[in-house]
Formats: structure tokens, sequence, C-alpha cells
């Protein structure tokens, strides 16, 4: 009886040191509002001294789930930060809990964190727990643009982008003046949509808005749409521009005439001139007395 009692009081002492670390996330999923700071709790059980403790949380992004990165890692007593998240995270209570806060949240940092806890010499693989992070953010502030042919008859797009807004958001534009109306919009993906209007027109001229807005606000931009077009010329001007022309070869010709009647009374008064020089010259007294001397 004795050796039987000692036999199982071996065999208990060694299941205590030869079991599994077992780990328990208290939530499955959490959610914070980009800035915010946030807990991710990670319990842990194990039989074995903490002097060889080993905890190491990783994300995993949502879109990519091939690629996780190191968050921060605790070894050998000491606590070591991702680069990347450098100041922002950190343990709460380490050795005895795993749980970290995260600070400063970016959208970014949203997806699957993994707690992986081993402690050696307790056999079997590590602990492993859960959680999945969802960032929340308003709308940035969006950029309104237009391009196209903005001359009448041309063809414009209006477009609306963010650089982030979680949950996504939902857009709308409006034209606001000189008339106010709600037009439709075509999404292209999920941060951007776009307004086509074709055959404009100068009823299409006037100050365009497009607002942005998740249930964590909405934002706004604006754009202002000329159509140009060519002025029409009415029959008055035509008139007008024709009456002025006639006039114009009206005062040409008179000139012209007025300038040919100048210059003929000049021709006869010189021609004048010399008839009459002649004559006085050929009948002076004095110079047909000189002939017969």
């Amino acid at each position: 009886m004795g050796l039987w009692l000692l036999q199982a009081a071996g065999l208990v002492t060694s299941l205590l040191h030869c079991g599994t670390v077992r780990v328990t996330m208290r939530q499955r999923g959490l959610d914070v509002v980009q800035g915010d700071s946030i807990i991710l709790p990670c319990s842990f059980f194990t039989r074995s001294p903490l002097s060889r403790l080993s905890i190491v949380w990783t994300r995993t992004p949502l879109s990519d789930p091939r690629s996780p990165s190191q968050v921060i890692v605790y070894d050998h007593g000491q606590a070591i930060e991702s680069p990347a998240l450098m100041g922002r995270v950190a343990f709460l209570d380490v050795p005895w809990r795993a749980d970290i806060i995260l600070n400063a949240t970016h959208t970014s940092d949203a997806g699957m964190y993994r707690c992986v806890v081993s402690n050696p010499p307790e056999a079997g693989g590590p602990g492993v727990g859960e959680v999945t992070l969802s960032v929340f953010a308003p709308p940035s502030l969006p950029l309104c643009l237009w391009e196209g042919d903005a001359s009448a008859g041309g063809s414009v797009t209006l477009s609306c982008a963010v650089q982030e807004a979680v949950p996504v958001p939902e857009m709308q534009w409006d034209k606001l003046e000189p008339e106010e109306m709600s037009l439709s919009i075509n999404m292209d993906g999920t941060l951007k949509g776009t307004l086509s209007i074709e055959n404009v027109s100068s009823q299409n001229s006037g100050l365009y808005r497009c607002t942005v807005s998740n249930a964590l606000g909405s934002q706004c931009c604006y754009v202002r749409l000329h159509v140009y077009s060519s002025p029409e010329a009415s029959p008055g001007v035509l008139q007008g521009a024709l009456l002025s022309l006639t006039m114009t070869l009206v005062l040409l010709a008179l000139s012209a005439l007025l300038l040919w009647l100048r210059q003929s009374a000049s021709m006869r008064w010189w021609q004048g001139e010399e008839d009459g020089c002649y004559n006085k010259i050929r009948y002076t007294p004095s110079l047909i007395r000189r002939t017969f001397v």
C-alpha cells in the first residue's frame, strides 16, 4: 500500500509539472475609434515556474491572412516592441497576464491578433488565443475635382474621394446653385464616387457639393463648374455690322473722290500758269525788237 501511494504521488507530481499551457481570450472581437486606446486581453494558466515564460503577440491583416507581423514579445523577463509600434504598445501585468494595451490606434492596426504563450518545461505545444480588432474612423476631408470638356456640348466628370473612412462611407452629390437638386452617383471602389454629365449646357453651370458620411461623422467638399458657350450672332447684330461696313465703304469712296477732284484742280491750275507765261514771253515787244536787230 505504501509503495502504491508513493507511485501515485509521483504521477500527480509529474502531471503538475508536465501539463500544457492553456490560453483564454476573454473577448473574441474588439472595436475602437481611431486615436483611442484599447486593451487586448489574454489570460493563461501554467503549472510551471515563470522563469522561462515566453509570450508572443502577432497581427495578421484581414485582407492578407498570409502576412502576419510581430507586435510585441516577452522573453527572458524582457519586453521587446515591434519598431513599427514603438511607444504605442506595452504589456500591462506581465508575467502574470499577457494582456497588452495599444495606444493612439490607426486604421492600419485592424486585424487578427494572436497571443501565443509557452512556458518550458511544460510539454505540448504553446497555448494560442485569437481576437479580432476593428478600428473605426470618420471620413477624412474629401477632395472634389472635375475633368473633361466644359464647353457647351462636351462631357464632364465630377469626382469625390477620401483617403480613409471605416465603416465604408456613403457619398452624395448635390447641386446647390442656381437651383438645388440631388444627383445620382457612381461608386468607383469604396472611397471614391463620380458624377458624369453628358452634353453639358449653361444649365449645368453652378456650385456642386459632395457629402461623405458614415456612423462616426461626415465631411464635404465643393466644386464650381462653368460651362462655356460661344455667343450666337443675332439679326440686329448682323444688320449693325453690315451698316457699319457700308458707311465705311461710302466714306472711303468720298475720300477717294475728293482726292481725285483736288488733284484734277491742281493739274488745271498748273497748266494754266504754264500757258500764261508762254504767251507773255511770245508777245513781249522787246523780244520782237531784239529779234529783228
